[in-house]
């Protein structure tokens, strides 16, 4: 089962970034995400949204 909810370590993984540039981007707010504590967490699907804005041309 994939899994919905990613950690920060998780995304960088999956962008094949590293955790430092994920975290930046992650407390700037460029890519969604939400705290639980003092971890942040990262929707699946906010993450597939985030990527297909970059397709589209976005910038970051």
């Amino acid at each position: 089962m994939e899994k919905e909810i990613m950690t920060v370590s998780q995304v960088a993984e999956y962008l094949q970034l590293s955790e430092m540039t994920t975290y930046k981007l992650v407390q700037e707010g460029k890519i969604p995400a939400f705290k639980i504590g003092r971890h942040w967490r990262v929707k699946k699907e906010d993450l597939s949204e985030f990527i297909e804005r970059l397709k589209n041309g976005e910038r970051i």
